[in-house]
This record gives structure tokens, sequence and C-alpha cells, in this order.
């Protein structure tokens, strides 16, 4: 699982949120060091050696330097002769706030004028109407009198018009004086908050560079605590009383050694074994383990397996996939047996949720712990009761060995043999996980989801 992820570059986000912080540094450690990996290997590849120089033909630039030999560069407003740069953005700021006023002040204008045009229309139309209802001759016979009249009622209207313009004109004038203040407030307003607007963004960004500095210093933390872990099992391996040295796990990078309980004995020169060893390819499953622990003296001999007789997808589909998988692959292996037993050891639970095995745990002392089948990977989970919560850890089966995914690379010839490992030797070093009493199933007649 750990090699696909890093062939692939990608974990899909519902399997990322299995895994705990330390899981997490860890891996995105992992994928750092491939990416680095995959960039060095391309720039060796792409690297071109320079040509000659171009003649005197070429065309180049040419920097212009200042007195201290550097790029010379000019800041508005700073050089020698330049206008102060708050005061060019205080003028900026009064011509906007000028020219924007002067455009609304305009509109209004227009505004105003028709209204103005529309009312005086109105009134003189209305007075005509008069003069052609006959109102005006029944009022007085003098036409001359009423022409006269007349003239000076439009007299009054014309009079009353340029009165109104001019008051409409000089109301406007103070209303674009007073805008333009606004304005210039108003922007004045915005430079003030996009400073401040500035310096959050600063406080941000300083804060999210201390956020990456802490993840990259736990990453680093997780590695050389993963080296010294590795460094610390080959050392219990060889107190043990190993012989061979600690075979390199294939596919693993530097410094990543299998622990004491997953060394493979390679079976002697001119045995039946080694007879039936001969036509296997070199990428083809281990058929006999030898498990070395200082707890367990005694080698356990897995059976041979056949390929399977199923195509396994990437990841599984559906439950009933799972039970194939199970099947075919794992209860060959012993998976859920207790060590030298036919009993299902009591830690594990068959296929439950990540729900069902938290209301388990709910009541249980911290160190209690349970395995379950994994719906998300080829493997399993296993639940852990802490002292405020709960943690899941995935481990991976999907090869010929069990791990867990993201911790480490300690590789277990059975589950049984990683459950017992880790009552001795912590799953995290920050967490301090370690494995005390298993979490039983309930009822007399325990249901695995028919794996069993």
């Amino acid at each position: 699982m750990m090699q696909q992820i890093l062939r692939d570059m990608f974990i899909e986000p519902d399997l990322l949120a299995e895994l705990n912080e330390e899981q997490k540094h860890i891996l995105f450690y992992k994928i750092r060091e491939e990416q680095v990996r995959r960039w060095t290997e391309r720039e060796s590849q792409s690297a071109v050696p320079p040509g000659p120089p171009r003649g005197g033909g070429g065309k180049g630039v040419q920097w212009l330097l200042g007195s201290d030999g550097d790029v010379w560069v000019w800041v508005m407003g700073e050089a020698a002769g330049d206008t102060p740069y708050e005061e060019i953005v205080t003028e900026l700021m009064e011509e906007r706030a000028r020219k924007q006023a002067q455009q609304e002040a305009r509109e209004l204008w227009k505004a105003k004028e028709a209204e103005i045009e529309r009312k005086f229309r109105d009134a003189m139309a209305k007075e005509k109407a008069r003069f052609v209802a006959g109102k005006w001759r029944e009022e007085t016979e003098d036409r001359k009198a009423a022409k006269q009249e007349e003239e000076g009622i439009q007299a009054e209207l014309k009079k009353w018009e340029v009165e109104e313009r001019q008051r409409e004109e000089k109301e406007i004038r103070r209303r674009e004086e007073c805008r333009a203040k606004e304005l210039y407030l108003s922007l004045r307003e915005e430079e003030k908050s996009d400073e401040q607007e500035d310096k959050e963004w600063q406080e941000q960004l300083r804060r999210s560079k201390a956020a990456d500095e802490e993840k990259q210093r736990k990453a680093r933390w997780a590695r050389d605590e993963y080296r010294r872990q590795s460094l610390r099992a080959v050392e219990k391996g060889r107190g043990a009383g190993l012989g061979e040295p600690f075979q390199k796990t294939q596919g693993n990078g530097p410094g990543q050694n299998r622990r004491h309980s997953d060394v493979i004995a390679a079976p002697p020169a001119g045995s039946a074994q080694a007879h039936h060893h001969r036509g296997l390819q070199p990428a083809a499953p281990p058929l006999y383990r030898r498990r070395h622990n200082r707890r367990h003296s005694s080698v356990g001999v897995l059976p041979p397996t056949d390929s399977p007789a199923w195509v396994r997808p990437a990841r599984p589909s559906s439950r009933e996939s799972i039970l194939l998988w199970f099947r075919e692959e794992q209860r060959p292996k012993r998976a859920g047996y207790e060590r030298n037993s036919s009993s299902i050891a009591p830690w594990f639970h068959g296929i439950i949720s990540r729900q069902d095995s938290e209301a388990l745990l709910i009541n249980a002392e911290e160190g209690c712990f349970l395995v379950r089948v994994s719906e998300r990977i080829w493997g399993y989970t296993l639940s852990y009761r802490t002292a405020g919560g709960f943690k899941h850890f995935l481990i991976d089966a999907s090869g010929d060995y069990y791990s867990f995914l993201g911790v480490d690379q300690s590789r277990h010839a059975t589950l049984a043999d990683l459950i017992d490992f880790h009552k001795e030797e912590v799953i995290t070093t920050s967490g301090g996980e370690l494995l005390q009493e298993a979490c039983r199933k309930k009822g007399s007649s325990p249901d695995f989801g028919g794996l069993f």
C-alpha cells in the first residue's frame, strides 16, 4: 500500500482521514522524499552542458548598476528630488474624489434640469388651456389687456424659472463639495483598512510559515525517531541470538530494515526445500518464514501459498470482495487466530464499523484494543483506547507481511506477531501506545461477519 501511494503520489481523502497525526507526518516525509528523488533524477537527465558564448553580433541585456555594485532600482518617492510618496498618494486621492464628485454633480444637474423643464412646460400648457377654453375671454373683454397680462404671467414664470435654476445650481455645487470631501475621507479610510488588512495578512503569513516549520520539524523528528527505532529493533534481534544479519525490505530506502519478527530464513543448499524453490522468480512471495523473538524462540513455518484464483483490485470494492480476499489470502496465513492455536484471538472482531469499535471500547481501560477488518484497504484497523478517546491505526496486509501504514516499516510474518510485538514496543513514540488488554466480543455466539 505504501509503495502504491508513493508510485501514484496520491492518497484518497477517506483513507487519509483514518491516519493519526504522526502517521500523516511520516507519510508526508515519505512523499516529500520521493518528490525530491524524482526531481533530482529528472534534473540529472535533462541537464544540458552550456554552449560557447555568442559572438559580438548577438543581442544582450546589461543591467544598470548603482554605487554599491548591485542592480540600480528606482523607488518612486524615495529618490532625490521626488515628491514624497504620501503627498503623491494624497494628490491622487483628491483628484480621484474631485472627478467622481464632478461626474455625480453633472448627472444630478441633468436630472434637475429635466425636472424644471417639465414643471414649467406643464404650467404653460395649463395657461394655454385656459385661453383655449375661453375662460380668459369671460373674465376680461380687453384682448390687449389680456395679452399684456399673459405676457406678465410669462415674465413671472420666466423669472421664477431663473431663480429656481440659480437655487438648484447653488445646491448642486454645495453637494458636490460635500461629496468630494466624503469621497476623500472614504478613500483615506480604505487606505487605512488596506494597511490593516496587509498587517493581518502578514501576521497570517507569519503564522502559516511557523506552522509549516513546525510540521517540517515534526516530520524530521518522526524520521529520526523511526531510524532510531529501526536500529533499536536490529540491536534487539542481535541480542536475541540471530546469526544472520537482518535483510533489508524490498523497495525500502536506506536504514529501513525488517524487525526481528520478519526475518525470512533461506533453506539450506541441496535440501528438498531448496529444490522446491529452484523454479521461483525473485518477486514471488516467500514460502517459509522464521520468526525470532526474545519471548518466543520457536520457529513458525507458514504453509506454502499458491497464486490466488482471483484478481485483487486496487482496493476493496464491496463486502463480498473483502470476504473473498480473507478466505483466499488471509485464512491460509491464520490471520485472526491465536499463536500456535486453532482458536480465534480474543482481540479479533471481524468486519465491524469504526462506530461499533468505539462503542465496544467506550467503557474500557486505557490500553484496551481490538482488531477489525478494514473496508478501505486490504488489511486491518487496530482500534485503541486512550485516556481521552480513541485511536485507529491501519495495518497493511496487501503483501506477504503485516505492518502499520504510515507509522514505520516494521514488517511481521503474521498478524499475531504484530500484536505481540507491540505489547512490549510502543506503536508511536509520541503517543506511547502499548497494547494491554484485548477487548473481547460480547455474546455467547460471536459473529465475525461471515469470515469463518
